[in-house]
């Protein structure tokens, strides 16, 4: 069962079909040269597939520290990793798991409502959070037995 949802979450022209219904890697534009340095943009336009509510970020945190340990009932995100490494450890009501490595600034995971996440962070970590909502104690399931009723 893990192998066939790691495929499923492999296969960008399937997710694409499937138009942001499923976790997948966003790569963002990367404009410029090593002898400039770059910018990558997050554009609702073109790369987020919902209107900006927030933005937050998480940075020190230690290694030895797993943040997460919720899902969301209505709330997309996109998280991307400006420095260090962060895996994303996803699973969904059915209990299909996967596993996301982010370590690129210019690229982000599309996390659609629904997915129970875990985090790690390399300590140099800093993660960046975009969100289709403002916080909202009331959207977060916390306690995993209730998320995969």
């Amino acid at each position: 069962m893990l192998i066939s949802f790691l495929r499923l979450f492999l296969d960008l022209e399937y997710l694409n079909k499937m138009n942001y219904k499923a976790p997948k890697i966003i790569e963002f534009k990367k404009i410029g040269e090593p002898s400039l340095g770059y910018i990558s943009v997050a554009e609702v336009e073109e790369y987020v597939p919902f209107d900006i509510k927030r933005v937050y970020w998480t940075y020190f945190t230690p290694d030895h520290v797993q943040r997460g340990g919720h899902a969301h009932k209505q709330l997309e995100q996109i998280l991307i990793a400006v420095s260090g490494n962060i895996k994303i450890y996803l699973k969904d009501q059915e209990e299909n798991e996967a596993v996301f490595e982010l370590n690129k600034p210019d690229a982000g995971l599309y996390i659609p409502k629904g997915y129970w996440r875990d985090i790690s962070f390399s300590h140099n970590a800093v993660l960046v959070c975009i969100a289709s909502k403002v916080y909202d104690e009331d959207d977060y399931i916390r306690d995993y037995t209730e998320f995969i009723k």
